[in-house]
């Protein structure tokens, strides 16, 4: 069970910086739909338990060093290549909305200019990459349990303070900007564009089990984990709606909403957090293009921070709705191709 946890916890780690850290993800793929939201969190529970459990269960049957493997199997030798390139495709969009998430919180909290907080985190992430500072990444790991904390305690604050009728509430939610037209596609977006940015790494700690069940539970777990803090941050802005809407951290608002104080260390480790996603994602890309031994890695890594900072300045907010859907609809793909993997040996061991 302690190797399950092991796994559920990454799962969520690695999902929580780039999905739901600041709420704005949230607000446009799940409360904006109002009341019917929280059936999309039912769903994204079901299909985040799925694909967690199916790909963590893989891994540990192909005993997977590299997630190359994985997707090898997953989509054989001529679509193995373009599930590789659809991550990585992923993996840049999702550094980029980042770099674009710390100036909306530099400017939200600290009245700091969007493009000189973006650019501060552009340095802070470049610096670690360059200079391979891991115990400042271990540190930032340990931070994720913290986040989840104040998240239940902006649930309680959200719920004891709410001043509308759900029916207003409702209403208000409704006439926020909205991913996509239905909330079940939407649902599925949100879920597979995250997925595939996490795919990656379940298929590599999966391969660290042998004990096939092990992997299994622990990704079925992770997922369940997931659908649950989105229903909690769902229902938190849901219920403090006539506050947070319009603004592009909804969650560092309530934080501030309840004392400065608690705004001031939500900051901190929505900071830290979307600092850690941005590390992740660029590195694992990084490394996709050239081994971190030679020289034109650091190369690499200026360019892919440089491009991603002129990239991010386009704003938070819209690069949420227009870039995270496009995701998206890549990461469908990827659904899709899991599913059919699955479906063609449901259930049953993929050792040869």
């Amino acid at each position: 069970m302690k190797k399950s946890l092991q796994i559920a916890t990454a799962f969520v780690s690695l999902v929580v910086g780039a999905g739901f850290a600041s709420g704005q993800e949230i607000m446009q793929y799940f409360t904006s739909y109002g009341v019917t939201s929280i059936f999309g969190c039912i769903v994204a529970a079901i299909i985040f338990s799925f694909l967690g459990m199916t790909l963590a269960q893989m891994g540990s049957d192909l005993q997977t060093t590299s997630h190359k493997e994985g997707l090898y199997y997953i989509g054989g030798r001529f679509f193995g290549p373009v599930l590789d390139l659809l991550i990585c495709f992923v993996l840049f969009g999702i550094a980029i909305v980042m770099l674009a998430g710390a100036g909306s919180a530099f400017n939200q909290m600290y009245m700091i200019e969007p493009s000189v907080g973006s650019m501060l985190m552009v340095l802070a992430v470049m610096f670690t990459l360059l200079w391979n500072a891991e115990n400042i990444i271990g540190i930032l790991a340990t931070l994720t349990p913290y986040l989840l904390g104040f998240i239940f305690i902006l649930l309680i604050y959200s719920l004891f303070t709410m001043d509308y009728s759900i029916s207003e509430l409702n209403e208000l939610s409704k006439s926020q900007p909205s991913a996509t037209p239905h909330w079940l596609l939407s649902t599925v977006l949100y879920v597979s564009f995250n997925f595939s940015a996490a795919a990656a790494m379940l298929i590599v700690v999966g391969g660290t089990v042998v004990d096939r069940n092990v992997a299994k539970r622990g990704g079925a777990l992770g997922g369940l984990l997931l659908g649950l803090l989105i229903l909690l941050i769902n229902l938190a802005l849901f219920a403090k709606m006539d506050v947070v809407r319009g603004v592009e951290m909804p969650t560092l608002m309530l934080a501030q909403q309840i004392h400065p104080v608690m705004g001031i260390i939500m900051s901190i480790i929505l900071l830290a957090m979307i600092y850690s996603t941005a590390i992740g994602t660029l590195y694992i890309l990084a490394v996709r293009i050239v081994t971190p031994e030679r020289f034109s890695f650091k190369i690499i890594v200026m360019l892919l921070c440089l491009v991603g900072f002129a990239i991010s300045l386009i704003g938070f907010t819209t690069l949420i709705s227009k870039v995270y859907a496009v995701m998206g609809y890549l990461g469908i793909l990827l659904v899709l191709a899991i599913l059919w993997s699955w479906l063609r040996n449901p259930g049953g061991s993929t050792k040869a």
